[in-house]
């Protein structure tokens, strides 16, 4: 098997398992399965992590509620452009060198993780 055809295979098996899981989180509402994983943060600590809502925030965007996405997981929804931006720049790194130097360089990388915790500490101390 060939480079080329290894990596388009590659590509289509995350292809098709992203719209597997698009239409597990669209169809199943993870507030009320027994079988969404639960936080084992939360859980444990009675704290929201960053990703807490991150699930039932896709399945409002997926199903167009947008005010229960935002109400589930503000931060993670305003992110959302940026993540895909970034596996952007992860996937064509080779082509885009200078995208994919800015979106691992240090400075963009202590911005993002200052960001998650001011989020984790605010939406804690606000609810």
């Amino acid at each position: 098997m060939k480079m080329s055809e290894n990596i388009s295979m590659r590509s289509i098996l995350i292809t098709v398992a992203v719209i597997i899981a698009a239409l597990a989180y669209y169809f199943f509402d993870p507030a009320d399965s027994i079988y969404a994983p639960k936080c084992m943060f939360h859980l444990v600590t009675g704290w929201d992590c960053p990703g807490c809502g991150s699930q039932r925030m896709l399945h409002a965007l997926l199903n167009g509620d947008f005010r229960g996405a935002w109400e589930s997981n503000a931060f993670l929804l305003c992110a959302l452009p940026l993540l895909v931006i970034m596996a952007f720049a992860a996937i064509f790194r080779l082509r885009f060198p200078k995208l994919y130097a800015i979106v691992n360089s240090l400075p963009s990388i202590i911005i993002i993780a200052l960001s998650i915790l001011l989020w984790t500490l605010l939406r804690n101390i606000i609810n």
